[in-house]
């Protein structure tokens, strides 16, 4: 009986150590979500308009301006670009990112998926590491961004992109990333990063024209802004995720401390009965005891 209590102690020791450790997780996560928080809600609507920007002039193009990051061509090779976390300890947040990447690449990519003309470009070790282990392509290039979050490393990533996608390395390249809603919701969505995706215009009554003055000239300043906007348009999607990973990470230590609770609640239960089970029985062999000395 002593033994069984020393092993309920010792485990509700454990449970509290980790309880601390949860607790002080989620404090920290806390913390980086406001930061991060406000740096996509600032980015949002500023990197919205330019893709719409961007997306309406590419529509109403005439032909007569060169734009080979909007090219259509037909698909032999797949680029897809993979956004999750360094860590883990954030519930099923980067599971269910990887889980969308085999879907789209098992959906719409599965011809050349089975040629070998899918790559996976990780920005995040966690789903790097996850596609690298079940057999994808995977690139480490840019694994490491998170390291140093900033929008000149993202840039180098958008870049390397766009002159894949340029020189024909690639066909299609697809963001696989979370749009961070609030602390307990993500939205997890794949999103066309190239070619750029024209605007779906239903009906001429609907079709959208750009109204636009270009000074110097429309194809010189088009050929400017194009790289600008896209890579506007991943480093929202990375801030995105960021903001995504705290908010999951901080939701997940959440419920650990309160399932913390209810084991400490249950083991406490069982120390207390294993106790009183203890007094009761030396209480009996007292008894029994002191009636055997006295018969």
């Amino acid at each position: 009986m002593p033994g069984q209590l020393k092993e309920v102690r010792n485990r509700i020791k454990s449970v509290q150590s980790t309880q601390q450790i949860t607790k002080a997780m989620k404090m920290v996560s806390a913390a980086k979500l406001r930061k991060a928080q406000d740096a996509i809600i600032q980015m949002r609507p500023y990197a919205q308009k330019l893709q719409d920007m961007l997306s309406n002039i590419v529509s109403n193009s005439d032909g007569s301006v060169s734009m080979k990051l909007a090219t259509e061509r037909p698909v032999n090779k797949v680029l897809i670009i993979l956004v999750t976390s360094d860590r883990g300890l954030c519930g099923g947040y980067n599971a269910n990112l990887v889980k969308l990447a085999r879907q789209v690449i098992n959906e719409q990519y599965a011809e050349q998926n089975s040629k070998g003309n899918v790559e996976i470009w990780g920005i995040g070790k966690k789903g790097y590491e996850a596609m690298q282990r079940t057999g994808y392509k995977a690139n480490d290039t840019f694994k490491d961004l998170f390291l140093q979050l900033s929008f000149e490393n993202v840039q180098k990533a958008s870049a390397a992109a766009m002159e894949a996608f340029s020189k024909g390395e690639f066909d299609v390249v697809e963001l696989v990333y979370s749009q961070f809603k609030n602390a307990a919701t993500q939205q997890f969505k794949t999103e066309r990063f190239l070619p750029i995706p024209k605007v779906e215009n239903k009906g001429a009554a609907v079709k959208t024209k750009s109204d636009f003055i270009f000074e110097p000239g429309k194809e010189e300043l088009i050929t400017e802004l194009m790289p600008k906007i896209l890579n506007t348009q991943l480093f929202k999607a990375v801030l995105d995720a960021n903001a995504s990973e705290h908010g999951a990470r901080m939701t997940a230590m959440d419920k650990a401390s309160d399932n913390a609770n209810e084991l400490l609640r249950s083991l406490r239960i069982s120390y207390n009965r294993a106790r009183q089970a203890a007094i009761t029985t030396e209480l009996t062999e007292i008894v029994s005891g002191a009636a055997a000395l006295n018969g």
